[in-house]
């Protein structure tokens, strides 16, 4: 679903990616060229330490990591989408770590 608005520049003019390889991790969506990653996690990911694991490699890497949930993708798809884009164009900044959201800006502390 998230897809469906992301690809051919959809989004704003945003050029997005699916499954981008970073090391040996890869990410549900990128934005290359904004070095944002975009994952959408089920209830699986819940606490897993592998995810920060992730986080910190792709943020060490240059890029800017936002995790949604999979159920606020498909109840919220239009707030969702207007989270990248205030993050694409730098009018969210910091990191964020809510229940439904969170934004770890590249450079930014890790946990």
């Amino acid at each position: 679903m998230l897809w469906a608005e992301l690809r051919g520049r959809r989004l704003n003019g945003y050029k997005f990616v699916r499954q981008f390889p970073i090391g040996r991790y890869f990410a549900d969506f990128a934005c290359r060229d904004d070095h944002l990653i975009v994952e959408v996690d089920g209830s699986q990911h819940a606490n897993r330490s592998s995810d920060s694991i992730r986080d910190m490699y792709m943020v060490a890497n240059g890029w800017s990591v936002v995790r949604f949930w999979n159920t606020h993708v498909l109840q919220e798809c239009e707030t969702v989408l207007e989270t990248i884009v205030a993050i694409l164009e730098k009018r969210l900044t910091g990191e964020v770590r809510t229940s439904d959201l969170t934004f770890i800006p590249a450079g930014e502390s890790h946990d």
